[in-house]
């Protein structure tokens, strides 16, 4: 996660060490403004305490969960916000797909909007890339999924979307596998978050070859 949160260290990415602990302070990145950070607890709340008071309280500290956890109780201010899925795959799916990208963002937002309202990828943000689909006889989207705030090492998959009358269908495993292929092919990894639960988001992932790891947020007291 920490190579996926330095991005490549973009503009405005900043990283830090202190002992064995490490942060990575990547903003606007799948919504928020992230703080990862790894190491053993002692050092990493030292570190994360001394990292907020640079960054400032926009910033959410994000790693494994009782890493997470731990920062929620050691670091003034700080408060545990909720715990999900990282999962990641290095391997290009086995699977037939029809999906293939798009030439423009036509329908995304719509489609969005009525199957995923609360997706962090939407067309035209930043860091969201391209977009795949699954398309219909004629041409109308079924299922789609973006490439979005990917980094040198490692793709990121993100946008998932299905429209309610081509559910139950297996449409968004294969635009997640196409979309995995091509991540994996290029970076080499690919990975994403998921709510912890969504089991049957979870389960179409480790299909594809993804394996699942409880990791957490917390953010600043306002």
């Amino acid at each position: 996660m920490i190579g996926w949160a330095a991005q490549g260290f973009a503009a405005g990415v900043r990283a830090w060490c202190a002992g064995s602990a490490v942060a990575v302070a990547s903003p606007d990145v799948s919504k928020h403004d992230r703080l990862a950070v790894i190491g053993p607890v002692d050092d990493a709340a030292r570190l994360t305490a001394d990292v907020l008071a640079e960054v400032g309280p926009s910033y959410r500290p994000f790693g494994d969960e009782a890493l997470i956890r731990e920062l929620a109780e050691r670091v003034p201010g700080l408060k545990f916000s909720a715990s999900f899925g990282w999962m990641d795959a290095h391997e290009v799916p086995d699977l037939t797909t029809t999906a293939a990208w798009l030439a423009g963002d036509d329908g995304l937002e719509e489609l969005l909007t009525e199957a995923s309202p609360s997706s962090y990828a939407w067309p035209g943000h930043p860091g969201v890339r391209r977009w795949a689909a699954v398309t219909g006889e004629r041409g109308e989207l079924l299922s789609i999924a973006a490439d979005a705030w990917s980094a040198p090492e490692i793709g990121f998959l993100a946008g998932v979307a299905t429209h309610p009358v081509a559910r139950g269908k297996g449409l968004s495993r294969q635009v997640c596998a196409f979309v995995t292929a091509e991540l994996v092919k290029r970076h080499g990894r690919v990975g994403l978050m998921v709510d912890a639960d969504n089991a049957a988001a979870i389960a179409v992932y480790e299909r594809l070859g993804y394996t699942y790891r409880r990791v957490a947020a917390a953010s600043v007291r306002s």
